[in-house]
């Protein structure tokens, strides 16, 4: 039996922290519990991790493939946890709870998704609640079809979320809004 050194302590612990975050960061938010979408695997995987480079007697084989696996999930755990640490909002289509980053803009609230989404959720045009601050009240989201109204919400979220921030200088949210993405204006019900 080989004892732990002390870098795979260190990393099991860290990998248990990222793992524990991916599912305590959205308690934080008033509203029901979003289960944490990317998060969940990487939150999970961290765990598994976590215990291989924790518990003595664990073969070399695997505390080696979990250190190589180490940081590709914690990046997935930390990301989903970190997306949850600002301002999410919940609209709720048919007990969906689609949790989203928002801006404001002219007057209005405004978020982004792809068009298939917004489309599977028959977004546009529905009454809905939402969730924002501690509030519920009813809105009614529009497709806004145009690519000044995108680009806008895209920069606005990056000026206001700093994982988005992080996320497009790491390459995985592009420098823009990307060809599927909608823009919707979360108008007040009348």
């Amino acid at each position: 039996m080989q004892p732990r050194s002390i870098a795979a302590t260190i990393a099991g612990v860290l990998v248990l922290g990222a793992g524990l975050a991916a599912f305590l960061v959205p308690l934080g938010h008033a509203g029901p519990y979003g289960i944490p979408g990317r998060g969940l695997v990487g939150g999970l995987l961290c765990f598994a991790i976590a215990t291989t480079l924790l518990v003595r007697g664990t073969p070399r084989v695997l505390r080696v493939a979990a250190g190589v696996a180490a940081p590709f999930v914690l990046f997935l755990a930390l990301y989903g946890a970190l997306a949850e640490v600002e301002e999410v909002v919940v609209l709720d289509p048919d007990g969906a709870a689609l949790r989203l980053w928002i801006v404001d803009h002219a007057g209005s609230e405004w978020v982004s998704m792809k068009r298939a989404k917004a489309d599977q959720n028959t977004l546009d045009g529905a009454r809905l609640q939402l969730l924002r601050s501690g509030e519920m009240r009813c809105v009614v989201p529009h497709v806004v079809d145009d690519p000044v109204a995108n680009r806008r919400t895209f920069d606005l979220r990056q000026d206001k979320y700093a994982v988005q921030r992080l996320a497009g200088a790491l390459g995985l949210f592009g420098d823009g809004p990307g060809p599927e993405t909608v823009t919707l204006r979360l108008d007040p019900c009348e």
